[in-house]
């Protein structure tokens, strides 16, 4: 998986679980995947909207399932 963040082409290592209770049910869940150096800003960008956030590492994606 790539990063998430506009024109970063690095590997993702963190995924940032969200939704934006406003228009999402519970259960509807957005991922953003972000690499090391892009994990802050986009995390930042979420909590600023104060969006539910959960970040966890990519690898963690597969045992969600």
């Amino acid at each position: 998986m790539k990063c998430s963040a506009r024109g970063c082409l690095e590997d993702a290592v963190w995924a940032l679980k969200w939704r934006n209770p406003s228009i999402h049910p519970d259960a509807r869940v957005k991922i953003w995947c972000a690499c090391d150096t892009h994990r802050t800003t986009l995390a930042e960008f979420l909590t600023m909207r104060s969006f539910p956030l959960e970040i966890v590492p990519v690898e963690a994606l597969d045992s969600d399932a």
